[in-house]
């Protein structure tokens, strides 16, 4: 089930092995907000979504504050994975979905939204520094790409721009796809060992076409200001945070009504891997 109490099992099932638990960043009970955590803890914190494209990193941190959620949209992108493009675009819209666009914007990419559902407790402690202390957030993706950097392990290539400028480095999407990079975070941000395969360290799957079809979910040019510490969404800064996270509505340049009533299933799900919840 997707309620308070479901999130806590699954947070007491991660306890042993999530190592952010322990160092404080621990998901709070739900009217209390959780404290600052420092640079430490933030950069532990970002270090498997650092070198994500800026687009995408927008969307998963403005997502992770609605971390609810992120179980069931994970579930419905598994059972739908077999569409892409316009057609995925359509069943969003055609199903109902009842998710902030912030997390309907993660739909197409099922790897990402399957790994914060899978860490419960790192997603929700992600979002609640997201809302807490946004800037020192954004600070900290920068001191692990700065890493990356140093290190030789962030360069641009057939799968990602790379726009150097020290505390605002840029990772582009190549055109409209998107390759979700895959990386070891205790290797990639610490000085290679003596004949270790730099150009081996990051991996890329599939590419992603984000096109219009995806433009009511918040894909009309996100980005990432640094300078400004603003998580930009169809170009107006996403200014949810801990205080206004019961009644802020980001202004999306083509707002969508909340889904009011049951889901409906219009399209052939993956039933080998549907759970019912």
């Amino acid at each position: 089930m997707n309620t308070g109490n479901g999130i806590k099992i699954r947070l007491e099932r991660v306890l042993p092995v999530a190592a952010l638990l322990t160092a404080g960043l621990v998901a709070m009970p739900a009217m209390a907000q959780a404290p600052p955590a420092p640079p430490p803890q933030l950069d532990q914190l970002v270090k498997r979504i650092a070198l994500y494209p800026d687009p995408l990193l927008a969307q998963v941190l403005t997502a992770s504050t609605f971390w609810d959620a992120i179980p069931d949209a994970a579930a419905w992108a598994n059972q739908h994975s077999m569409l892409h493009g316009d057609q995925l675009a359509a069943a969003i819209e055609e199903d109902h979905l009842p998710w902030d666009p912030s997390v309907l914007a993660l739909l197409p990419f099922p790897q990402v939204l399957n790994m914060m559902a899978g860490d419960p407790g790192w997603t929700q402690a992600l979002g609640n520094a997201v809302l807490v202390q946004r800037p020192d957030v954004m600070d900290a993706v920068q001191r692990m790409r700065q890493a990356a950097y140093n290190y030789r392990y962030l360069v641009s290539g057939p799968f990602m721009h790379v726009v150097y400028a020290p505390g605002a480095i840029e990772i582009l999407p190549v055109g409209a796809m998107y390759y979700v990079p895959t990386y070891d975070p205790v290797l990639l941000f610490a000085p290679p060992r003596p004949g270790f395969a730099i150009g081996a360290a990051v991996r890329f799957g599939g590419g992603i076409t984000i096109g219009a079809a995806f433009a009511p979910f918040g894909w009309r040019g996100p980005l990432l200001d640094w300078r400004a510490h603003n998580i930009m969404i169809d170009n107006r800064p996403w200014a949810r945070t801990w205080a206004t996270r019961t009644t802020y509505a980001h202004p999306y340049a083509a707002p969508r009504a909340r889904v009011a009533g049951p889901r409906e299933e219009h399209h052939p799900v993956r039933r080998e891997e549907r759970h019912e919840r």
